[in-house]
């Protein structure tokens, strides 16, 4: 999960916070060059589950995580009963 001021980097699109993760190093250097952020980029090596039942939580607003977005194979977990938990669910009836 790469870092911008000591904050998880996030882009909010739709009405949804998108907190991008990157499943290896290689990944995050490619979205790191293709957004002109340098050459060193900090980062926290985190489980996905710990982004979903912690970090989506703590964003306040409706969440997700974006994977590898700029990799071969992106893909979007959104804030959905079955994916995140229950509460920040945007679906909770």
């Amino acid at each position: 999960m790469p870092l911008s001021g000591g904050e998880p980097m996030a882009a909010d699109s739709g009405g949804v916070r998108w907190i991008y993760a990157f499943t290896s190093e290689a990944t995050l250097e490619l979205f790191a060059t293709e957004r002109g952020l340098g050459d060193v980029v900090d980062y926290l090596t985190v489980y996905g589950a710990r982004l979903l039942d912690v970090a989506v939580p703590a964003a306040g607003v409706p969440a997700g995580v974006a994977v590898d977005v700029a990799g071969p194979a992106p893909f979007l977990l959104p804030p959905v009963r079955g994916i995140v938990a229950d509460a920040v669910a945007v679906d909770r009836g």
